[in-house]
């Protein structure tokens, strides 16, 4: 729709602050007043209003109707009626339903700051952005994945270890790997309780009660799983520091390190220190053994969303701790002062009343120390209120920080299946347009010689060249005419 240049003069009394600035975003008229749009003068619109010649115009807006004076801009409606808000309120608040991301798009079309957002909404949209970001780390691991092998035998070698040892959704052997090694955790924790069975343990020869030598045989070969799994894993990681200062990793070599070391004290350590240090360190070691059921958490989604939840949750989880910290200290206090009158009193000491009170405030009551008294027995009630009161207030966050994560693993998991999807539709795209061309030049190849061969058979001067290569397919522009 063409437009005159407004003369300066025009501009300077149609577009003071008393007149109407008529905007229509995406089919919704909108009207804006002169002193508003003026507060911000880097924004759009007040650029808009300072206009006075058509190029200017055309630049900042998709059509212009001079004879209404209304600017046209194909853009979010909805979006630029929460962007209204900042000229007559001075903040801007993102409305239900819209795109965080998609609406910092909309201010910067507008030219309009980032920080004229409330702070509700900034958090929510640095939450988006932190989405983002994860989602594109994801899909860099996966692209990283499924990328072109090193050319020696080893870097093939190499990759094909990593997928078939982290990626059990790789291949059918990964998933046999993966289940193997989760029946090796839980065979290893349940031999390391049987193992400890009065019933079930043999006499050695000092008379002393050890494992079955059965027991040991299980428990040396899941450790020989479990460091045959370690090192291959090591070995074909892409970044081996990394890898190792790992916490799941540290936990993999916390599993298996005490058998080497018990195995060291048990050979060379007698002719070192004495025989009963001996045992007591490898019984210490023993007790080392517990982590292996952390190893639990790599094969499992679910415990490691529950880390997750967890470490997110350190504020709730730090109030839950002040909470009953504070109670424990009141209620203990309380309890041995009220028991005093009392001739068989259990409540010997305050530090002592603590644990009273810490198995009253959990809802534990053991029943080895309890009031007799009756104002110890309404402290012992309040106590217990205030403790279910205390646990229960932190749960919602954790649960939703939980949610949560949850939400965002799947989005991780959509988006790069997506991504996925999208790589292979524009390899298939790429060799269907290498095809076409291949397909075109030997068309062009064989039309031009048929030419040339007619042209010298007839003696023809007439010669009608063909049409080059990027003109073979006619536009839409050229095919409306």
């Amino acid at each position: 729709m063409g437009t005159e240049p407004r003369s300066p003069d025009s501009s300077e009394t149609d577009y003071s602050d008393d007149q109407e600035l008529v905007v229509n975003i995406g089919g919704v008229r909108h009207v804006l007043y002169g002193y508003a749009v003026n507060r911000y003068p880097e924004s759009r619109l007040a650029e808009l209003m300072d206009c006075t010649d058509n190029e200017a115009i055309s630049s900042l807006c998709d059509d212009y109707d001079k004879s209404k004076r209304e600017f046209y801009f194909d853009r979010d409606p909805d979006s630029f009626k929460c962007v209204m808000e900042l000229y007559y309120f001075g903040e801007i608040h993102i409305k239900k339903g819209i795109c965080p991301i998609c609406f910092k798009n909309e201010l910067d079309f507008w030219k309009i700051d980032v920080d004229f957002l409330d702070e509700c909404c900034k958090c929510h949209l640095g939450e988006k952005n932190d989405e983002l970001e994860e989602i594109a780390q994801q899909v860099k691991l996966i692209l990283a994945d499924r990328g072109e092998s090193a050319d020696t035998c080893w870097g093939k070698t190499e990759k094909f270890l990593w997928k078939l040892m982290e990626k059990p959704d790789s291949s059918c052997p990964a998933r046999v790997i993966a289940v193997l090694s989760f029946l090796f955790i839980l065979i290893s924790s349940v031999v390391m309780c049987m193992s400890t069975i009065p019933e079930l343990q043999v006499m050695d020869e000092d008379g002393d009660l050890v494992e079955h030598p059965a027991m040991d045989s299980i428990e040396t070969a899941c450790i020989g799983w479990f460091t045959a799994e370690y090192i291959l894993r090591l070995l074909s990681a892409p970044h081996k520091l990394k890898f190792a200062l790992a916490f799941m990793n540290i936990i993999d070599v916390l599993a298996i390190l005490p058998f080497y070391v018990s195995l060291i004290l048990t050979t060379v350590g007698a002719t070192l220190m004495e025989l009963t240090n001996v045992q007591q360190a490898i019984q210490a070691l023993r007790i080392m053994r517990i982590a292996r059921i952390f190893k639990l958490a790599r094969h499992s989604s679910g415990l490691q969303t529950l880390t997750y939840a967890l470490k997110r949750s350190f504020k709730e989880l730090g109030l839950l701790l002040m909470y009953l910290a504070i109670g424990i200290f009141v209620f203990a206090a309380l309890g041995y002062t009220m028991e005093q009158s009392h001739p068989e009193t259990l409540f010997k000491s305050i530090p002592q009343s603590f644990w009273w009170a810490i198995i009253t405030m959990t809802t534990v009551g053991y029943g080895d120390i309890y009031p007799k008294t009756t104002l110890g027995k309404i402290n012992a009630a309040v106590s217990f209120l205030c403790g279910i009161i205390a646990i229960a207030l932190p749960i919602h966050p954790i649960i939703n920080n939980f949610v949560r994560y949850y939400n965002k693993q799947k989005v991780l998991e959509t988006a790069a299946k997506h991504e996925l999807e999208l790589m292979e539709l524009n390899a298939k795209a790429r060799e269907a347009e290498d095809s076409r061309r291949q397909h075109i030049d030997i068309v062009i190849t064989k039309t031009s010689n048929l030419s040339l061969n007619k042209s010298i058979n007839t003696y023809s001067d007439a010669f009608t060249p063909l049409l080059a290569e990027e003109k073979l397919h006619r536009n839409r522009l050229q095919s409306c005419k």
